[in-house]
């Protein structure tokens, strides 16, 4: 049975919507076609008027994201007038099975369900961010003996890494750089959850953080837990391939790759549990070569 309208003027008619699979974290175009069931002509302007949003819910309708993008209308739509909108949706983290409610809102008024409309509801399965975890290494310029030491520890690691061409997301590593063991397991399942940059802490080898290059270091010590509100560079940075056209690198921190955080779109993580250890030796001819 059709649920009733609402009296008010502002009243929506759901047609139906197309929502293509949803993948942890990422963002697609989601259309909805709907019926201006109301009395007065939508408008819509960026920040105010009529624009189409949506939540995440849990099963039971708890919100796990609360207004999600704001879309205003890109033409008025007159009461009886029938439109497609589309607009973009950020999928939830981590995976698994969501409701996505869609509504419209009259911003900065009240949102149409408020107002007794229906929301658009349906039972979404969101997916790993990854389908493979296939993750690839960049080693930077350096001397040979560096980069053996490098190649050395990813041959050792929980989960192996491959070729370029094959993978999912892609590391950069400086050379010297010695992952620990868990390091790719640790960066697969951050880009399965959701997150298109993933890094993590810096231990200098055999030296206290207190004296020379380590000082710099010292805010990437081992020791923190998960920071996915971190500011500083992302040093180290493992990055999903659809993404990698899309992130600034910015000036190696003592030689090490790193990405600039607050211009991401997408989101990202800093986990200190995701370790790397360098020997300040490298540290300092990578100071060198950069200067």
């Amino acid at each position: 049975m059709t649920p009733p309208l609402p009296a008010g003027p502002f009243a929506v008619r759901w047609l139906g919507s197309e929502i293509p699979p949803q993948r942890a974290g990422a963002r697609t175009g989601v259309t909805a076609q709907v019926e201006n069931a109301g009395s007065v002509a939508w408008k819509g302007e960026p920040g105010r008027g009529v624009q189409i949003s949506y939540h995440w819910l849990d099963l039971l309708g708890n919100p796990i994201v609360w207004a999600g993008i704001f879309t205003p209308l890109l033409e008025p739509v007159e009461p009886g007038a029938r439109t497609t909108l589309l607009f973009p949706v950020d999928a939830p983290m981590p995976p698994g099975r969501y409701r996505l409610a869609i509504d419209l809102i009259d911003e900065p008024r009240a949102w149409f369900a408020e107002l007794g409309n229906e929301l658009n509801e349906v039972a979404i399965d969101v997916s790993p961010r990854i389908a493979r975890r296939a993750l690839a290494v960049r080693i930077g310029e350096g001397p040979q003996e560096l980069a053996d030491v490098t190649r050395a520890a990813l041959a050792t690691q929980e989960e192996p890494v491959g070729p370029e061409n094959a993978a999912e997301a892609v590391a950069f590593l400086a050379p010297g750089s010695k992952p620990a063991p868990d390091w790719s397991r640790r960066v697969l399942d951050a880009h399965s959850e959701g997150f298109a940059v993933v890094a993590g802490s810096v231990d200098v080898a055999g030296r206290r953080f207190r004296r020379g290059p380590a000082r710099e270091l010292e805010p990437w010590k081992p020791g923190f837990g998960r920071s996915p509100g971190w500011s500083l560079p992302l040093v180290n940075p493992s990055v999903l391939a659809e993404a990698l056209a899309s992130v600034r690198f910015v000036e190696p921190v003592l030689g090490l790759p790193a990405v600039e955080p607050s211009e991401l779109r997408e989101p990202w993580l800093c986990d200190g549990r995701i370790r790397v250890e360098i020997a300040a030796t490298a540290l300092r001819r990578d100071d060198r070569r950069s200067a």
